[in-house]
């Protein structure tokens, strides 16, 4: 897939998640998809179904995203999420994503970090 496909999935991706269409999802992830929430989750998310059980989340939020990379079937997504309501949170993210021949996402892996988490597991600077 090349950079416009990858930013087309991203927009619909996007629509999906801020109309909470979780119906939508096929059209966005493979049936037998795996969604990994940190790249060291020792139990992704195996099947849309399971994604659609954890997708849901109707918190307001905007978002902005630029691909980084786009190579055959894989790519690399930049993400900043800000989200609004009662307890208002920021993150920025990388997507690594795995497309299937018919576009729809057979791997979603998120590297996302907050402001106040560090880069070291020990709090080094």
């Amino acid at each position: 897939m090349g950079r416009d496909a990858v930013t087309g999935w991203v927009e619909r991706y996007e629509h999906a998640w801020r109309t909470q269409d979780v119906d939508g999802l096929d059209r966005l992830f493979a049936e037998d998809a795996r969604y990994l929430r940190s790249p060291y989750d020792p139990e992704p998310l195996e099947g849309i179904e399971a994604i659609r059980g954890f997708w849901v989340d109707p918190t307001p939020f905007t978002m902005t995203f630029e691909v980084i990379a786009a190579d055959g079937q894989d790519a690399v997504v930049r993400v900043e999420v800000q989200y609004g309501g009662d307890k208002p949170q920021e993150y920025k993210d990388l997507w690594v994503l795995k497309f299937g021949p018919d576009g729809r996402a057979e791997l979603f892996e998120e590297w996302a970090y907050w402001p106040e988490k560090t880069y070291s597991a020990a709090g080094d600077a």
